[in-house]
């Protein structure tokens, strides 16, 4: 049975190996930390009553760690919470190359110790130790874009996933969280807050993090501007940057075509190449993104944002949302808009 502990504190634990990416538990502890003060200083909380978050970071030897990329800090020592209830377990990151060896006191304490905690989750290749746990079996996962090929090959009974920022996997009543690199631990912790807390808290814990907005989780790692440009190697950035500034526009395989001074049947050809996928694929995830980030960012209506992105009417941006995040554009925008958008 996972560890139930009192409503009013919720034991947040950050389990670190050595070698730990320090961004990876900074970030997260900053946005617990500021979520602390506001729902203490304001009374708020799902449930109308102040909240608040005890946060430990914790090894296997304690006293000093080593981080990256390079600042040491103090942890206490994981054995001395085990009779203590943890709510959220979270395991940071550590740099992971091929030769990535695991600590097996660690992995063994992940493993003895996260049957009995309501949430258990990730940041980056934190993934690897709760897989090597055995914490991420049959369960969707994602880590950082560049170690997600490593992870799935060294842990093939993990179903990974390498495009969402973070991934909440319910199974059995239980939900494991798992985070893509560095940044998106913060998006990570203002989900976990806002399901404690309510949105309200979880909106000014980013507003004093100056994260402008909380990203959703499936929200892809790249932007699809970068994604693209990052797959052609540079052949195509100049007509992505037009793609973006023109989104109203045809972007037709013709138009495209054009401005990028080939044949259609060539360009076609060279761009599914180069990018990897076709180029209408680019088009929709672009104006997808700008999409989002107009309801996100500014009170526009949706005829309006419709016809700036290129996608015709209302009815075809709300099929765009359904399809792609599986709630309507106004749903989208009342969850993550920004309090100053106008």
């Amino acid at each position: 049975m996972p560890d139930v502990p009192p409503d009013e504190v919720r034991h947040v634990v950050f389990a670190v190996a050595p070698d730990l990416v320090l961004l990876d538990a900074a970030g997260p502890l900053e946005a617990f930390w500021r979520a602390e003060l506001t729902a203490r200083a304001s009374g708020q909380g799902k449930h109308g009553a102040p909240a608040a978050y005890r946060t430990t970071v914790a090894s296997i030897d304690g006293g000093a760690l080593e981080t990256y990329p390079g600042l040491p800090i103090v942890t206490e020592r994981l054995d001395a919470f085990d009779e203590t209830p943890i709510d959220t377990l979270i395991v940071p990151g550590v740099p992971a190359d091929e030769g990535l060896v695991l600590q097996p006191a660690l992995v063994d304490w992940i493993a003895r110790r996260a049957p009995r905690i309501r949430r258990v989750c990730s940041v980056c290749t934190g993934a690897f130790y709760l897989a090597a746990a055995g914490v991420l079996d049959g369960r969707r996962a994602t880590t950082h874009w560049r170690s997600a090929e490593r992870l799935a090959r060294r842990f093939p009974a993990v179903q990974v996933d390498a495009d969402p920022i973070f991934i909440r996997d319910v199974r059995d009543g239980r939900a494991v969280w798992t985070s893509a690199g560095v940044t998106a631990g913060i998006d990570l912790s203002l989900a976990l807050i806002e399901e404690d807390l309510g949105h309200d808290v979880a909106m000014q814990a980013a507003r004093r993090l100056v994260v402008f907005m909380k990203r959703p989780g499936g929200q892809s790692q790249f932007s699809a501007a970068l994604n693209a440009q990052a797959s052609a190697g540079g052949a195509f950035d100049a007509l992505h940057s037009w793609m973006t500034e023109n989104l109203h526009d045809d972007l037709s395989v013709e138009r495209l075509a054009e401005e990028a001074r080939m044949s259609p049947r060539t360009f076609a050809r060279r761009y599914v190449d180069e990018v990897g996928r076709t180029p209408a694929k680019t088009v929709a995830a672009l104006r997808l993104e700008a999409a989002s980030r107009a309801l996100a960012q500014s009170a526009r209506p949706l005829k309006r944002i419709a016809l700036e992105c290129g996608f015709g009417s209302e009815q075809n941006l709300r099929r765009a949302f359904v399809r792609c995040f599986g709630v309507l554009p106004l749903d989208y925008r009342e969850r993550f808009a920004s309090p100053h958008s106008g």
